[in-house]
């Protein structure tokens, strides 16, 4: 479903699973790299990319949440929500290669990277909840709030906007839009350009909890991170 290698100081994590749609076991198997990721030591950074060239990732597995009930199904909203809690403070610098369409899930594990590249010829970032008739989350919304501009956030969520790599990058989404053949290579340099502020995780992680964890330094308000973390499902 994935692949996490590691070459000199850079993390490679590449979802591997056609449209890398979301349900527990792929939650888990994500959350088992991310904590290999946070075991390690030294200067370091992370470059998530997809395998797929049409999708990064897809969003939800729709239909494994409709016909799966039990302690598994009960258990994805909290443990998704909790990893995308522990990428957004993770210790070294990451950055995401957004090869194909990001939707939903997707697009949230997308933004809760430090930087986000996006090719420009084809796909989508979306949040879509509201075409699908969902509500989007209350740690959804926070993370969203907390990673884009005000009006982009309006047209995310309420409008549910598809964000071309152009448009993205003209919204402050991502920060740049290249040719397929480009993206992974800007970044990667990026990546390598940021190796230097993992050398310090105790730093770099406390700095992200103080951007987005309970008590963060932007607002009062509880931050993305602590929200994702803390989520319960509600009955």
């Amino acid at each position: 479903m994935i692949k996490l290698e590691r070459k000199h100081n850079i993390f490679y994590l590449t979802l591997d699973n056609e449209e890398n749609r979301w349900n527990t076991e792929f939650v888990r198997i994500i959350a088992s790299a991310i904590d290999e990721i946070e075991a390690s030591q030294g200067p370091a950074a992370l470059v998530t990319t997809s395998s797929s060239s049409k999708f990064f990732s897809n969003g939800l597995d729709l239909d494994w949440i409709a016909n799966t009930e039990g302690p598994d199904r009960d258990a994805f909203l909290p443990e998704f929500m909790a990893l995308m809690g522990n990428i957004i403070t993770l210790s070294i610098p990451s950055v995401c290669a957004i090869n194909g369409h990001a939707f939903g899930a997707g697009f949230m594990m997308a933004l809760c990277h430090d930087v986000r590249f996006m090719r420009k010829d084809r796909g989508f970032a979306c949040a879509n909840e509201i075409e699908i008739g969902m509500l989007i989350p209350e740690p959804e919304l926070a993370l969203f709030k907390h990673k884009l501009p005000a009006n982009v956030f309006f047209e995310t969520v309420q409008l549910a906007r598809r964000w071309t790599g152009s448009d993205a990058a003209d919204a402050g989404i991502v920060s740049e839009a290249t040719d397929l053949s480009d993206l992974l290579p800007r970044a990667i340099e990026k990546a390598e350009s940021l190796t230097h502020l993992g050398s310090n995780r105790q730093v770099y992680g406390a700095m992200k909890e103080r951007l987005f964890g309970k008590l963060p330094s932007i607002n009062d308000a509880n931050g993305a991170a602590h929200l994702l973390k803390t989520h319960k499902l509600k009955r």
